[in-house]
């Protein structure tokens, strides 16, 4: 009987702990979501083709919302470094950007290399990189302090 009298203490600690654990893992935070991917791009437009890029990217932007794909933004340049017009767009998956080109294809447009050369056309040079965002700058430090 001693025997179970010294335990008795030990058992109702372990299952006074087992909620508090249960209650702690329900509550407890979801894993935090990556942010989005984008692609930013500088563009320097070949003399006189200014209005040409532009009808180019609108009837870009009018395919990419028939097929459903998150909208690019495009900023004008005014004042400074020598490139005229910046865009972020949204990274695609295969599959978004298969749903890309087939519309671009019903519409008549090219695609894959053809559709390349095509756009260098219309610039003089462009660069373009991959990023994540937007974010704060509070994201960034939490994300480098895990």
């Amino acid at each position: 009987m001693s025997r179970w009298f010294r335990l008795t203490p030990l058992l109702l600690l372990a299952f006074s702990l087992l909620p508090a654990r249960t209650a702690r893992a329900q509550t407890a935070k979801p894993e935090a979501k990556q942010p989005p991917q984008a692609r930013v791009v500088l563009y320097r437009i070949a003399p006189g083709k200014q209005l040409d890029f532009l009808k180019w990217m609108a009837e870009t932007e009018a395919i990419d919302k028939e097929a459903g794909v998150p909208a690019s933004q495009v900023y004008a340049h005014t004042n400074g470094d020598s490139w005229d017009y910046m865009q972020v767009a949204p990274d695609l998956s295969n599959e978004q950007q298969a749903k890309v080109d087939e519309i671009a294809k019903k519409r008549g447009r090219k695609t894959g290399f053809p559709a390349s050369l095509e756009f260098r056309t219309f610039i003089a040079w462009h660069t373009d990189t991959f990023v994540i965002g937007p974010v704060t700058a509070a994201n960034l430090v939490a994300a480098a302090s895990k």
